[in-house]
């Protein structure tokens, strides 16, 4: 639970990535177009939002740098 504000927050500076909470889960959709994605958690699995925050900063899903 304590990982879902800095999913919000992550998610918030990406015009490419779209996050929804509704029903007990947490749903976020990559629409990058090098790698779209989508991922989802129960909204208190503090350890598979980690994984999601991780994949979408540093894995297939984080933004190209210039």
């Amino acid at each position: 639970m304590k990982q879902i504000g800095n999913l919000a927050i992550v998610c918030a500076r990406r015009k490419d990535v779209t996050l929804r909470i509704e029903q007990g889960r947490v749903m976020v959709l990559s629409e990058a177009a090098y790698a779209p994605a989508a991922f989802s958690a129960d909204w208190d699995d503090d350890e598979t939002i980690l994984s999601i925050i991780h994949e979408l900063n540093f894995g297939q899903c984080a933004p190209k740098s210039q």
